[in-house]
Order: C-alpha cells, then sequence, then structure tokens
C-alpha cells in the first residue's frame, strides 16, 4: 500500500510541499481501529521505543532495587535537551550507582538546550556524554546491567540486556523483529512495522497498575513520562508542550526521521505514525490532528495551534505560509 497524503505546507495560496505517511490506532486488544498508508510498513522507531527498551529496568527488579523514583523513570524514556536538569539529574543517578559518565555507551554531542550550550562556551568546556539526549536511557540501561551483573559493552546485539530488551520489544509488538539498525546513541534499534508500533502502544494504554508484572512496568512507564514531561524533553519540545496541554492524560514519544507515538489509558488506545520523508514538522502537525481526532487533545490549545496549522514565519516576523492537513487526511 503506498503512503497517504497527510500534511501540506502552503504558500502564496499555492500547495508548496507534501509530506506522506503511514499511520495506525490499535485497541486495548492490539486490533486496529483506524489506518492511514500502509500498516505493514516495517519502520524504525528509533527514539519512540524508549518505554520498550525500558521494560527491562522496571520487569527486572533493577528499578526497585535502587530506589528509583519516577522522574528517573521519566528520564530513563527522555530524549532530553542536554539542560542542566537533564544533565544533573543523569551525573546524580550514575553516582548512586557507584558508577560516572564514562560507563556511558551512548557518545557525547552538543545540548540542544542553549543556556547549557552558553555555559559550556562561556567555560571553555565540551560537552560530555551527560548532555547526549539519551544519557537518561542509558543510565537506566547501566541500573539494569549493574543487576544483572552484566558486562560493561551493554549496547552490544548479544549482551543479556539487549537479548531482553529484543524479547520485550517481539512480545509487546506482537512481532519478531525482521532486523535493527543501531541509533544515533548507538545501541540497536528493532525494526517492527508500524502496525506492531501502534499495537505494543495499546498494551501501554490498557496495562493495570495491580496487573502483572509487565502490565505494572507498563503502567508506571506510562504514567511517569506523562507526570515529568519536562524530563522526556524539554522547553519548547513537542513531547513536553503537548503532554502539558493535555495535563497528563496522554504519554507521547517522538524519535528520529519523523517517527512518533501516543499512549491514550482514557481510551486504551495506542497512536503510532511515520511520515515517509523524515521531517518532523510533518509528524508533529499528524499527531496533533490524529491527538484531536480521538478527543483528547483541543485542537485550539496554543501548543497544538504551534503545530497545526504552523504559521511559518519569515525573519522580519511575517506570515509566509502555513501547514494544513492533506484533504481526504482525517
Amino acid at each position: 500500500m503506498a503512503a497517504a497524503e497527510m500534511v501540506q505546507l502552503w504558500r502564496g495560496g499555492m500547495l508548496e510541499s507534501t509530506h506522506r505517511g503511514h499511520a495506525v490506532i490499535c485497541d486495548a486488544a492490539g486490533q486496529i481501529v483506524e489506518s492511514w498508508g500502509d500498516p505493514a510498513r516495517v519502520i524504525f522507531p528509533r527514539s519512540s521505543c524508549k518505554m520498550l527498551q525500558a521494560l527491562p529496568l522496571l520487569e527486572s527488579g533493577a528499578a526497585a532495587a535502587v530506589g528509583l523514583t519516577d522522574a528517573h523513570v521519566a528520564l530513563s524514556c527522555a530524549s532530553h535537551q542536554g539542560a542542566a536538569l537533564h544533565v544533573g539529574m543523569a551525573r546524580d543517578w550514575l553516582a548512586d550507582l557507584g558508577l560516572a559518565e564514562a560507563d556511558l555507551r551512548c557518545g557525547s554531542h552538543e545540548p540542544y538546550d542553549r543556556a547549557e550550550r552558553d555555559r559550556l562556551i562561556l567555560a571553555h568546556e565540551g560537552p560530555c556524554q551527560l548532555h547526549n539526549n539519551c544519557s537518561g536511557k542509558h543510565s537506566g540501561f547501566l541500573t539494569t546491567v549493574k543487576h544483572l551483573k552484566a558486562g560493561p559493552e551493554y549496547v552490544e546485539l548479544d549482551h543479556p540486556l539487549q537479548r531482553a530488551v529484543k524479547a520485550a520489544f517481539e512480545e509487546v509488538t506482537g512481532e519478531d523483529s525482521p532486523g535493527f539498525g543501531i541509533d544515533g546513541c548507538s545501541a540497536p534499534n528493532f525494526a517492527t512495522s508500524v502496525a506492531g508500533l501502534a499495537r505494543a502502544m495499546s498494551a501501554f494504554a490498557a496495562a493495570k497498575e495491580d496487573g502483572s508484572v509487565r502490565d505494572r512496568a507498563m503502567h508506571r512507564l506510562t504514567r511517569s513520562m506523562a507526570a515529568y514531561p519536562d524530563l522526556v524533553a524539554g522547553e519548547g519540545r513537542a513531547c513536553t508542550e503537548l503532554m502539558l496541554a493535555m495535563g497528563g492524560r496522554v504519554a507521547i514519544k517522538t524519535g528520529a526521521e519523523a517517527v512518533f507515538v501516543a499512549i491514550v489509558p482514557e481510551k486504551k488506545l495506542g497512536i503510532a505514525l511515520k511520515i515517509e520523508d523524515g521531517n518532523s514538522r510533518a509528524s508533529e502537525a499528524a499527531l496533533v490532528a490524529l491527538l484531536a481526532r480521538i478527543g483528547v487533545l483541543d485542537a485550539d490549545h496554543p501548543m497544538a495551534q504551534k503545530r497545526l496549522p504552523a504559521p511559518q514565519m519569515n525573519c522580519r516576523g511575517l506570515r509566509t505560509g502555513e501547514l494544513r492537513l492533506a484533504e481526504g487526511f482525517l
């Protein structure tokens, strides 16, 4: 099946660009409620699946053994800005484990947070691995590794941690992964279909606080993300702003190359979408439209309007165009 036209950029009353993609909404039984494009399209979920990668952290007993708070759990699912808040929390987390920045295997990059970037420049310091947007996920990985008494090279495919991640990933998506890629943070990223990713999100949405070990883990991960949206992403980011706009009722998570997911407990629905050209402005707009469609996001909320119609402004503050939903999508 072909990708569906989802989002368009208009300028001067003319269509300038079109973004095509795939989206699926699944119910508590893992069945497809609605879909656009090809539900079977195999994708790399990238960072949108961090709550799946964090399942062994909770299911193994590692989180409980060291007394991780819900804030830690939220950071384990984060693609954060590298702000002082995120960096300090990851540093303290590792120190409490008797570990340090050098034990991470995510690599370093300049923080996305402007204040922290400027601080580094003024102090003539370079970024470290704590600034990596995945340092929370990797702190969670190291917590599990220490609990399992496994080796330090935890991003290797045959490491006990990654075997546990793959097993959980396949069980919750309901699919055998057809392959993997290496993510930006050096960890394996297992492929699945858009439908499989939505099915996984619906499982998180339906998870019970007093259910099985997996149910309890999924329930806590979802609620922790929704309770600490500032830790999941950061100032100005779609994940943080839209979760705040929905008052903690929904957990959402973006991934590189325009993947986005949503976990909607009150409706026991899971959403997954992928924009073919990898453009995040389109994935944010499409997610806003889907969340508004199912009635959990006010389309007129400023944080929704920021992304759809997403006014395009030039350097003089003139409105030059806007994003719109493609005709026939929704």
